[in-house]
């Protein structure tokens, strides 16, 4: 189960999370509204921040980030163990498919993007990694909820409710199960329009390592099932790949 999140650091995340919603810089009041933390607390929060490098003021009432948090995190994307491994093959296929292709991790009861690799596309499947997708309604949850032995799956969706996200949800445990089961048999799973309506996207699981992994291709679902074919063959020599190479 995961555990309750910190409130300081959960709010030093949301004035993070703000100003690239704003894509400006605010004022305290601005800030304080916006991110729905009261004013006093932002005070300190900018106060701390500002201090530590992090923010500055470049007019009198407004701040806005400096480049340090973009040099901490480039330095922390070079030596991610996982994503640094992973990216060019699965750069390969978002080049060979062109359209967004997505690690993810399971992470407590959700997928957990890792890394996103957005088709050239206009018109495209658009996510940030560090989002939460259900397991139910998204391709890579789906395929983790498929790995699951039988008797830990019943298990799951005993207990877990099957909320609707979009008109072509599966709601039900049964009709879920079923799915999960014709799609483990071809080995890749499968949404359309479940989780983003008009999305279509297909995953298959990784077994590189020991964490839960699988990737996704994803896309408009006009243009997806048009080469759904092809982009299964690819995602499935990929996936075999990187298992190859992690078992090398």
């Amino acid at each position: 189960m995961a555990a309750d999140p910190v409130p300081a650091a959960a709010r030093t995340l949301d004035v993070l999370e703000t100003f690239r919603g704003a894509g400006r810089p605010l004022s305290l009041s601005e800030l304080a509204r916006l991110a729905r933390i009261p004013v006093s607390t932002c005070h300190g929060l900018v106060r701390t921040l500002e201090q530590r490098g992090f923010l500055y003021f470049p007019t009198q009432r407004e701040a806005y980030p400096t480049r340090k948090l973009l040099e901490i995190a480039r330095d922390i994307d070079a030596h991610d163990p996982i994503v640094t491994r992973l990216a060019p093959a699965l750069t390969g296929l978002r080049d060979a498919t062109q359209e967004t292709v997505i690690l993810g991790m399971l992470q407590d009861d959700s997928a957990l993007y890792l890394l996103v690799l957005d088709s050239p596309h206009i018109v495209r499947y658009t996510a940030h990694a560090g989002e939460f997708k259900p397991l139910h309604s998204s391709s890579i949850g789906k395929s983790f909820l498929g790995s699951m032995p039988d008797e830990a799956l019943d298990g799951w969706l005993r207990s877990h409710p099957l909320n609707r996200i979009t008109a072509n949800t599966i709601t039900s445990a049964r009709a879920l199960k079923r799915d999960l089961l014709e799609s483990r048999s071809r080995g890749y799973y499968m949404t359309r329009g479940e989780n983003v309506a008009d999305v279509m996207a297909i995953a298959a699981p990784l077994a590189a390592g020991c964490a839960r992994l699988a990737i996704a291709i994803a896309g408009p679902l006009h243009r997806m099932e048009e080469q759904e074919a092809k982009h299964v063959g690819r995602l499935l020599a990929a996936a075999r790949a990187i298992e190859r190479q992690a078992h090398g």
